[in-house]
């Protein structure tokens, strides 16, 4: 087990956000987290990734919890992708990705063969090569978030968590991308953690699928199990169709209720 939380709960200005959330990430497994706007996703990635501390309950990576870790430690780890990373400063992509180095190196060392060699392996994997040169703040949303997935990438982490990664992206990069994690995933024994809105993708890409509503756990499962007719109407209000010919596939009725 890599990543596990246990009874986590996480109230903010005397609102309760989640209740009581388990969930346990096993080596080679990404798991997929749907629900609707304000169901707790975010909320619950942040936990995740050690960036905010529950309210009640752990977080543990591996048999330590995240609250006895040293910050050098997680971040070496795990690599948390935002919905949309903004930064007051403009650096080159080059650099951003430079810093998905940093948990590995002394303070102040300065970048290592093997640094430079993971750089450009992931930014030609990523195609973002030819961006390497140009600001972040020049680049469109789609790019920034090749350029933030690809620093994750560059991080090597044992558990990725991604908030809505394909949030930007045309159809070849959010199928591209997606491919890579789960690649990366099958391929050094890591973990993803990874919301998603979209219902098609997440069946495509997902071994297991959490469903999250009001904040709480209401399904847990394999894709074929959790993304349902009746989950669909039940968590998000609207009437589907599951059409499955060797995947699961969601259509919408939009003339339904």
């Amino acid at each position: 087990m890599i990543l596990r939380a246990e009874g986590v709960g996480w109230a903010v200005g005397g609102k309760t956000i989640l209740h009581d959330i388990d969930l346990a990430v096993s080596t080679g497994e990404v798991v997929g987290l749907i629900g609707p706007n304000g169901s707790g996703k975010t909320s619950l990635l942040r936990l995740l990734a050690g960036l905010r501390r529950p309210s009640r309950g752990a977080v543990s990576l591996g048999d330590t919890r995240l609250d006895d870790l040293p910050r050098r430690t997680i971040a070496q780890r795990v690599a948390f992708v935002e919905q949309a990373a903004v930064t007051d400063q403009n650096p080159t992509v080059a650099d951003v990705l430079e810093l998905g180095r940093t948990p590995h190196r002394r303070t102040w060392a300065i970048g290592s063969a093997r640094d430079r060699k993971i750089i450009e392996t992931v930014a030609r994997e990523t195609e973002i090569y030819q961006m390497l040169g140009e600001r972040y703040g020049s680049l469109s949303g789609g790019e920034r978030q090749r350029v933030q997935i690809a620093r994750a990438f560059v991080q090597e982490p044992q558990t990725m968590i991604l908030d809505e990664p394909t949030n930007h992206l045309d159809i070849k990069y959010q199928l591209s991308l997606l491919e890579l994690v789960s690649a990366h995933v099958r391929d050094t024994d890591a973990s993803a953690v990874i919301a998603l809105h979209d219902l098609n993708l997440a069946t495509m890409f997902c071994d297991r699928i959490v469903v999250l509503a009001g904040g709480r756990v209401v399904g847990e499962g394999a894709p074929a199990d959790t993304i349902t007719e009746s989950i669909i109407a039940d968590v998000f209000g609207v009437r589907a169709r599951i059409v499955d010919d060797g995947g699961v596939w969601v259509r919408v009725d939009r003339n339904g209720a």
